[in-house]
């Protein structure tokens, strides 16, 4: 791991030249693309020059030790000994980011939740998500956009994707990819039955324009009138936009603003982050095979969270742990993000560390001279 630390320092390094370099700095869309890259190495880059001054600072004090008298080298040793842990402290957290996935950090993303399961209810349990995840990006200080929605007459959504912009929002909302069940009594039950309906959601980081280019000849554009939940409601024009990419044959479709241009922009927001996604599981075969278990089909059987309304709890069972339901439903969800997030930190280092050991945390052999 060592020789991918110092690699990705030189890289970005060789990122910084490039920033100062007169011809990078007169095309904007080549500086954009390095300034990108220069920002997402920037957290691991740094950190890597921290550790190696902390190194570089170690092997001094063993030199300058084994040429000490016996006093002096004790006051040194101690001094050593402070050094190690920040050097163990500081491989921790380097660790824990190579373990990471490349796009945590993004502050923009996107939510698509979906009706599975369980009809006119199912919608309805997909407005309830949706209004769950509204309160908890307005909590968070985030922004939210409806890029495109399919309503039910009953007010609930057959399908609802969102743009999210905030600090971190990718890394906070990913794990909420996945099959969500909910028991509960509908409001259309006259017997007073408890009904079971699931939706997914799936949460994709939304790329830069830079990462993801799309020409007009790439897709095939059709326009049709956008539908709603009744005949009042539905637009006279065509301003909807389904977009078809030829190559890959993905399809995207935007009908929630009256413009057909915004739809368009917004269309081609979706297609480029499903388009990213595609790239991201051909390069990564794991991450593929983990999201299609995550996301499923929609049937109740394949799920990640259960939010059971008669008992008032909400139970994840990708860590067996329990939450008070009116709460999540609330829009707070921090202490189910926090937990999920801390496991998957487990569950990242454990595998880890048994493919790796820390070959920088023990005592070279200048140290070992030194002692």
């Amino acid at each position: 791991m060592r020789e991918e630390l110092d690699a990705k320092l030189a890289l970005f390094e060789s990122l910084e030249r490039k920033m100062c370099d007169p011809a990078i700095l007169a095309d904007s869309h080549s500086l954009a693309a390095v300034a990108r890259e220069h920002g997402t190495l920037s957290r691991v880059a740094i950190r890597v020059r921290a550790l190696g001054l902390v190194e570089r600072q170690i092997a001094e004090i063993v030199d300058m030790a084994a040429e000490s008298d016996p006093e002096l080298r004790d006051l040194m040793e101690g001094e050593l000994a402070s050094l190690r842990a920040i050097r163990e402290t500081q491989w921790d957290e380097l660790a824990d980011m190579m373990s990471e996935d490349d796009d945590a950090e993004r502050s923009r993303c996107i939510v698509e939740l979906r009706a599975g399961t369980g009809g006119d209810e199912a919608a309805l349990f997909v407005r309830d998500l949706y209004e769950m995840y509204r309160r908890f990006i307005a909590e968070s200080g985030w922004n939210i956009e409806i890029l495109d929605a399919s309503p039910t007459e009953l007010g609930g959504f057959k399908e609802i994707v969102l743009g999210v912009v905030g600090e971190s929002a990718y890394r906070k909302l990913r794990f909420e990819s996945g099959g969500h069940r909910v028991q509960r009594v509908p409001n259309t039950e006259t017997k007073g039955r408890i009904h079971t309906s699931a939706a997914t959601v799936a949460v994709l980081p939304e790329p830069e324009d830079v990462e993801v280019s799309i020409a007009p000849e790439d897709y095939r554009k059709d326009l049709f009138c956008a539908s709603g939940p009744g005949g009042q409601h539905v637009n006279k024009t065509a301003s909807a936009v389904r977009l078809t990419h030829l190559e890959s044959g993905l399809v995207v479709q935007c009908q929630d603003e009256k413009s057909q241009h915004k739809n368009l922009a917004k269309a081609l927001r979706v297609l480029k982050t499903r388009l990213y996604e595609l790239h991201r599981s051909i390069e990564h075969e794991k991450r593929s095979s983990e999201r299609r278990t995550l996301v499923g089909s929609g049937d109740r059987s394949q799920r990640v969270r259960t939010y059971n309304f008669p008992q008032n709890r909400l139970t994840d069972h990708r860590i067996g742990e329990s939450f008070p339901l009116e709460q999540i439903m609330g829009g707070r969800l921090s202490n189910v993000l926090d937990a999920l997030e801390q496991s998957d930190r487990v569950e990242r280092r454990r595998s880890m560390d048994s493919s790796t050991s820390k070959p920088i945390t023990t005592k070279s052999h200048t140290e070992h001279g030194a002692s």
